[in-house]
C-alpha cells in the first residue's frame, strides 16, 4: 500500500516494530515528521495492537488530525473509537480493505466509514489505492468496517463452495484434471470468478495439492457476522457451516466424530478404526 501511494504522488512515512523495515523509531517520531493537519493509517492487527496503537496516536496528535484504522477491526470498536477521538477534536476513518497481496497491481476495495469532512480528506489516498470505482463511503464510523466484514463472511461461503465441488471432483471415479477445469469454468461459466482463477494458479503449481496441509485459520470476521446475524436474526447457514468447516480443519482426530462412530457402531453395528 505504501508503495502504490507513493507511485501515485504521496508522500509517506512508514513505521513498524520491526526496526528492519521501519523509517522512524517510534510513533512519536512519526507523529513530529508530519506536517499539520496529519493523516495516519493504522495497520495492524485487529483488537489488542490496534487499541494500543491509536491509544497512543490519540495522545500525540492534535485537534484536527485524522486517524485512519486500515485493519480487519470489529465495527463496534469502530464505532466507539470514533465518538472518543470526536471529544479530543480528532478525526476517524475505518477503511476496511480487500486485495490482499495483489493490491500493488489491481488496486484495493476500500469500504469507507466516517464523517463527510473526514472523508474529503483522505479521498486522494483513496483513489490512489484503489482501482477504477474501487472505493466508496459507505456510512458513518463503523459502516466500513462492517461491510468489510459481511465481505469476508460472503469470502467464506464462496471458498467453501469451491473447496467441496473441488473435493467431488477429486474424489470421482474420473481422472479429472482440476487446473484444466478451474481454466474451463473460467471462460464463459456462471461460477467464473478471481477466487477461481486463483484455484487455477493453484492447481498448476500443485496439481493434487499434495504440498498443502488442509488446515485453515479464520480472521475473526466470519465469526463477527455469524454473530450479526443471529443479532438481526437473519439466517445465514451457508455463512454459518462454512466457518464451521474451517473449525473442522484444525482438529487432528475430531472428539464429535469420535462419538459419532462409537454411537454408530453401538447401534447399528458398524465398524471402527482404531488408533
Amino acid at each position: 500500500m505504501v508503495e502504490r501511494l507513493r507511485r501515485g504522488g504521496h508522500e509517506v512515512i512508514g513505521y513498524d516494530r520491526n526496526p528492519s523495515v521501519s523509517e522512524v523509531g517510534s510513533l512519536s517520531e512519526l507523529v513530529g515528521k508530519l506536517v499539520a493537519p496529519r493523516a495516519v493509517w493504522v495497520m495492524v492487527p485487529a483488537g489488542d495492537p490496534t487499541e494500543q496503537s491509536i491509544r497512543e496516536l490519540e495522545g500525540l496528535l492534535e485537534a484536527g488530525d485524522l486517524i485512519v484504522d486500515g485493519g480487519n477491526s470489529n465495527f463496534r470498536d469502530s464505532m466507539r473509537r470514533g465518538a472518543d477521538l470526536e471529544k479530543r477534536g480528532l478525526l476517524f476513518v475505518d477503511a476496511g480493505t480487500s486485495g490482499g497481496i495483489w493490491g500493488l497491481e489491481i488496486g484495493y476495495c476500500l469500504m469507507v466509514g466516517g464523517g463527510d469532512e473526514a472523508f474529503r480528506r483522505i479521498e486522494p489516498a483513496l483513489k490512489t489505492l484503489a482501482p477504477e470505482d474501487g472505493y466508496a463511503h459507505v456510512g458513518p464510523c463503523g459502516a466500513g468496517h462492517f461491510t468489510k466484514m459481511v465481505h469476508n463472511g460472503i469470502e467464506y461461503a464462496m471458498l467453501q463452495a469451491y473447496a467441496e465441488g473441488f473435493e467431488i471432483l477429486e474424489a470421482s471415479q474420473f481422472r479429472l484434471d482440476l487446473h484444466r477445469i478451474a481454466a474451463l469454468w473460467n471462460h464463459g461459466s456462471v461460477v467464473r470468478s478471481w477466487l477461481l482463477e486463483l484455484a487455477e494458479r493453484a492447481f498448476a503449481r500443485d496439481p493434487n495439492l499434495s504440498k498443502i496441509r488442509g488446515h485453515v485459520e479464520d480472521s475473526g470476521e466470519g465469526r463477527w457476522t455469524v454473530f450479526e446475524a443471529i443479532n438481526e436474526d437473519v439466517p445465514a447457514p451457508a455463512i454459518a457451516l462454512s466457518l464451521f468447516a474451517r473449525f473442522a480443519s484444525r482438529q487432528e482426530d475430531s472428539f464429535g466424530m469420535k462419538v459419532i462412530a462409537a454411537l454408530r457402531n453401538e447401534f447399528g453395528g458398524h465398524a471402527v478404526r482404531t488408533q
